[in-house]
């Protein structure tokens, strides 16, 4: 919320977001005590660059920018350009992702766009020239360029700063050193690649015009981000949420409360979506269809967005969900981990648990009693990089097959990352930890599942690369947690497990909700017992962190076949905890009711409770309506269909590319959505411009007239429904 001086002298208070805020109310003592502490703790972690790394970088850049300009020229007087176009001809340098939003840390690599003239092409000049001109620079090392991929990359070294340069060829002849890339006007006649490159920067920009205090936001979500990856939920590619989808939630969350400190923020972004009713889709303004003619997210319309789970909208035209990596289980496992972080942020309330408690590690090699091992293997430095680039894009399909082909039975839980072992050059594993979904009391305790086929069908998909060589391997192998290898631990000594009475780690702190402890019989109903009286008394608990798994090496010659038993003890180590599915169960429908406004706002707490930020029941009240309406648009809702086909089949051809369904199925899921109940959508890593990128059409769109925003009320639903 911005604050302006009007021309009379009285102050115009401009709202961000589509919905009024939940609190207005300003920091309380305990709030500027704990946000002290967090910004500490945050700096004794190492996530703030020194002045000499963030100096390098400016360094880095600059140089970048002079290279980009010579080599503009150097193109246009090649193509035959008069002195005075060559003279004018420019090339621009951009910043996006964590670099551009104030978040990186060290080490980390810079997220780049260079915007060039229209005769500067990208496959000639861009990877031709440029390419050539940086492989002769003797600071320029590891250059790999990436023409073929989704958003066309080169990554290199600069000096040792990783860079990821992205190309935007415009439809101008000269690049003005003042160019705005946040107009829409710069997306007129270009291709759909240079769309999904400008998407990066323009959406960084545009949270950056949406939240209220910068700077709040930037500590916050450096605490998000460094939670996410303390907890194995940062990663787009394996499911979870990566930087744009996390600096989506934590702007949102800075919209609801304008006024607040980071350390209230953390604690209302848990308690919020914790509360969440996904696939409400988190917005952070309305959504523009804009004059050119770009596809944008709109499940009233475009029949693969009705099968989105967590719908992150991007702010920048065209707006398009950043998050439709996230399946059933990788959503499910998020959901237990905000309910987790929730009930952590309420002890600190009480001084019942501090900020070690909430960033403890998730011991994932403790979690499950079975595990999936993909080893993949090349036969040089090359040849890995781009077969481990290509097995990782692909292991979500996994995920997706396996819940398919076992109903969604099985659920898979993603380590994001990799390992690989010293003595085994260009060799990597990846592992899943595999249990089955708990069932309802009284039913069949075990059953044996069989995936074998699925798994031979994932590596039949993953060895059809079009750029596959000689030695490019992929094995996959089930694995139980006694026979985890010992490189995935620290040192490559496996730590020995705890006692089962003293088992901790997710449910201590997670509330009702959270605290099913997984067992057989008579024990588990103990544990939930025994974890529920826990959860009452915080006190009483205790969070035991697991070694962080480090990047050691591979399992050689497992022939362990990839069919197992798995019992509903799938979650039995450390985290003791017992995930509770959400494959299958029923979405809330939203009551057909007039909401006329939300609750009033929340004034500043009164100075007898400084000590802690009391939730009132005014802020309850106030949530349920965020999150309840849709304010700004009524989508068709997200379709329940008997099983889960139509639902796989969406999300493995909106990975793969532009896929119709055939017209038998769009009609029956057309009658299915005209009569199905109504589902509303509501609220949001680094900046991935390739999951920024909305299906284009395969030529330029001339400007059409301009259209409305997006604005329907409850009563249009049905007959959107119905046209769909």
């Amino acid at each position: 919320m911005a604050v302006a001086a009007g021309a009379n002298g009285q102050t115009h208070v401009r709202r961000l977001g589509i919905t009024e805020p939940i609190s207005l109310g300003g920091p309380t003592e305990f709030d500027v005590i704990k946000t002290r502490e967090l910004e500490k703790y945050l700096a004794d972690v190492g996530l703030y660059e020194s002045q000499e790394e963030a100096v390098s970088r400016e360094e880095v850049l600059g140089r970048l920018d002079q290279i980009v300009k010579v080599w503009v020229k150097n193109v246009s007087r090649a193509k035959g350009l008069n002195d005075q176009m060559v003279h004018e001809a420019n090339a621009k340098i951009f910043t996006f992702g964590s670099y551009r939003l104030g978040v990186h840390g060290p080490g980390a690599d810079i997220d780049t766009l260079c915007v060039g003239p229209r005769h500067a092409t990208r496959d000639e000049d861009f990877f031709g020239e440029l390419r050539r001109m940086l492989s002769e620079m003797p600071e320029v090392k590891e250059l790999h360029p990436v023409p073929d991929a989704h958003v066309p990359v080169m990554k290199f070294k600069f000096n040792g700063v990783s860079i990821d340069l992205l190309y935007a060829n415009l439809a101008l002849w000269v690049i003005p050193e003042d160019l705005d890339i946040t107009q829409d006007s710069i997306l007129q006649n270009v291709d759909e690649r240079t769309v999904r490159s400008l998407n990066g920067c323009r959406v960084t920009d545009q949270i950056l015009r949406l939240v209220p205090n910068i700077q709040n936001f930037r500590t916050t979500l450096r605490c998000m981000r460094f939670w996410a990856k303390r907890r194995g939920v940062y990663s787009n590619v394996a499911g979870f949420l990566g930087g744009i989808n996390w600096a989506l939630l934590v702007a949102r969350i800075c919209q609801l409360y304008p006024n607040a400190l980071p350390n209230m923020l953390v604690a209302r972004f848990f308690k919020v979506y914790t509360q969440w009713r996904w696939p409400n889709p988190v917005l952070l303004c309305e959504i523009e269809e804009g004059s050119l003619g770009l596809q944008v997210w709109d499940p009233r319309r475009n029949m693969k967005d009705r099968y989105h789970l967590m719908p992150i909208i991007t702010p920048a035209y065209p707006c398009m969900n950043s998050s439709y990596n996230v399946s059933n289980s990788t959503l499910h496992i998020m959901t237990e981990e905000f309910q987790r972080g929730n009930a952590i942020c309420e002890a600190m309330e009480t001084n019942e648990a501090n900020w070690d408690t909430l960033f403890v590690p998730y011991p994932f090699f403790e979690a499950y009693k079975n595990y999936l091992q993909i080893e993949i293997s090349a036969e040089n430095d090359d040849d890995i990089r781009q077969w481990k680039g290509w097995v990782e894009s692909r292991l979500r399909q996994l995920i997706l097959k396996i819940e398919k082909h076992t109903y969604s039975m099985l659920q898979c839980h993603p380590y994001p990352g990799e390992f690989s072992e010293k003595s085994k050059p260009f060799h990597f594993s990846y592992f899943m930890g595999i249990q089955r979904k708990q069932e309802p009391q009284g039913g069949e305790r075990e059953r044996m599942f069989d995936i074998r086929l699925t798994v031979d069908e994932f590596k039949q998909s993953v060895l059809s690369y079009t750029e596959w060589k000689q030695g490019m391997h992929i094995h996959v192998s089930h694995v139980r947690r006694k026979d985890i290898p010992a490189f995935v631990f620290p040192g490559g000594v496996r730590p020995s497990r705890p006692a089962k009475d003293k088992v901790s780690g997710h449910s201590p702190v997670t509330g009702a909700a959270d605290s099913k402890f997984s067992g057989d019989g008579d024990d588990n109903r103990k544990r939930k017992r025994e974890n529920d009286d826990v959860a009452n008394k915080l006190s009483n608990s205790r969070l035991s962190a697991s070694p962080n798994a480090t990047n050691g090496g591979v399992l050689a010659g497992s022939s362990a076949a990839a069919s197992m038993k798995v019992d509903n003890a799938g979650v039995n180590g450390s985290e003791g905890i017992k995930r509770e599915s959400v494959v299958n169960q029923t979405l809330p429908t939203v009551i057909n009711v007039e909401i006329s406004g939300p609750p009033q706002l929340l004034q500043q707490p009164t100075p007898s409770d400084s000590r802690r930020s009391t939730v009132q029941e005014p802020e309850k009240l106030t949530i349920d309506y965020v999150i309840s309406a849709p304010h700004t648009a009524d989508y068709v809702p997200k379709i329940d269909l008997p099983t889960a086909d139509y639902q796989y089949a969406s999300q493995v051809e909106e990975f793969e590319g532009n896929k119709e369904m055939d017209a038998e199925q769009s009609t029956n899921i057309s009658s299915v959505a005209s009569s199905s109940s109504s589902y509303v959508n509501g609220d949001v890593e680094e900046l991935e411009a390739s999951e920024l990128s909305a299906p284009l059409p395969d030529t330029v769109i001339p400007p059409a007239q301009k259209k409305p925003l997006i604005r329907l009320s409850f009563t249009s639903l049905g007959k959107a429904s119905s046209n769909s």
